[in-house]
């Protein structure tokens, strides 16, 4: 029966989750819940959710982000956001339940391991793989992992930020660090406070990352326009502000991702490493999408950097070309659960 079943291949990511079947992509939703205070009882999922952060009454409805740092931290939210989203890909009612293959940061616990599986099952899948999330990254960015000579990836997801050499679908070393596109936009909010006592939510922080966000001074000069609450008068205020801007402030936490990259690579194996200076680095993850964040670590570690194609999607379409691949399937799983 299970040749007739779906076969997905999914990130489950802190910020995003997306989904991979045949060979596209076919959802891609915030993984973020809206619930009642008082019921816990889930009102909204994904995208409706997102659209009212920092728009509720907070005694009445909770916004909240079941995954923290890449794992779970609230077992019956993300069970039930995952079953919402299982259902949106195959229906409410399907004679076979999918096979999944799911996405997880490398290095986690065994208990943290269970929990995704386990949440999954729960959700209404028939069976469920887990994947590395560097390993899914390097597949689905078409790196041929497969072979004797080493590869490196650096995944910048939402919570967490991980790097990984990888030869022969295994990972030789790794590293991560809990710093991502989260806290970017907590960088964005601090250094507005700071500069112009101006608070701001976190949506409106993302909007500057995306819109004029640089990792280091761009040729051309982007400013936007930024609303928010004035902390000495209370009342609302608009300022402009510009990349540069959004440069000096994100440069402390893109240093921390520039260190966990550096860390990696002080570890590797000097053949390996020869193969990453030839074949050069790859980004993947939401935070691949900076303007500039390709030559900013590039000059940071001396080697060179690119981004993958769709840096957001790799993830999914790894884990989903793992699973119909007996032989990479049959590696990951002894990799992962040994």
């Amino acid at each position: 029966m299970a040749i007739f079943s779906k076969k997905l291949g999914i990130d489950l990511g802190t910020v995003n989750v997306v989904i991979w079947e045949n060979g596209k992509i076919v959802l891609q939703e915030p993984s973020i819940a809206a619930l009642t205070v008082e019921e816990e009882r889930i009102v909204e999922i994904g995208q409706p959710a997102l659209a009212m952060v920092g728009r509720t009454n907070e005694e009445d409805i909770q916004i909240v982000r079941p995954l923290r740092d890449g794992v779970i931290a609230d077992y019956e939210v993300t069970q039930a956001m995952l079953s919402y989203f299982l259902d949106r890909v195959g229906g409410r009612i399907r004679m076979f339940k999918p096979s999944v293959m799911i996405s997880v940061p490398y290095g986690v616990t065994s208990v943290e391991k269970r929990a995704v599986r386990d949440a999954t099952l729960s959700a209404g899948a028939g069976e469920a793989h887990l994947i590395w999330e560097p390993l899914a990254a390097a597949i689905g960015a078409g790196l041929p992992v497969g072979t004797p000579a080493g590869d490196m990836v650096v995944c910048i997801g939402g919570g967490v930020t991980e790097a990984a050499v990888l030869t022969m679908n295994n990972i030789v070393r790794a590293s991560s660090g809990r710093v991502g596109g989260l806290r970017l936009d907590e960088a964005i909010v601090a250094y507005i406070r700071r500069k112009y006592n101006l608070s701001i939510g976190m949506p409106s922080a993302e909007a500057v990352k995306i819109q004029i966000g640089a990792a280091i001074d761009l040729p051309e000069v982007r400013s936007m326009e930024v609303q928010g609450r004035d902390n000495v008068s209370g009342l609302p205020r608009t300022i402009s502000i510009t990349t540069g801007e959004t440069v000096e402030a994100m440069a402390e936490v893109l240093a921390t991702i520039a260190s966990v990259v550096k860390t990696v690579l002080s570890d590797t194996p000097p053949e390996l490493a020869s193969d990453i200076i030839d074949r050069g680095i790859v980004l993947t993850g939401g935070g691949a999408l900076i303007r500039g964040i390709d030559q900013y670590l590039t000059r940071q570690i001396g080697v060179p950097v690119y981004s993958a194609e769709n840096p957001l999607l790799v993830v999914a379409t790894g884990a989903g070309r793992a699973l119909n691949d007996p032989a990479i399937l049959q590696r990951v799983t002894q990799s992962i659960y040994k």
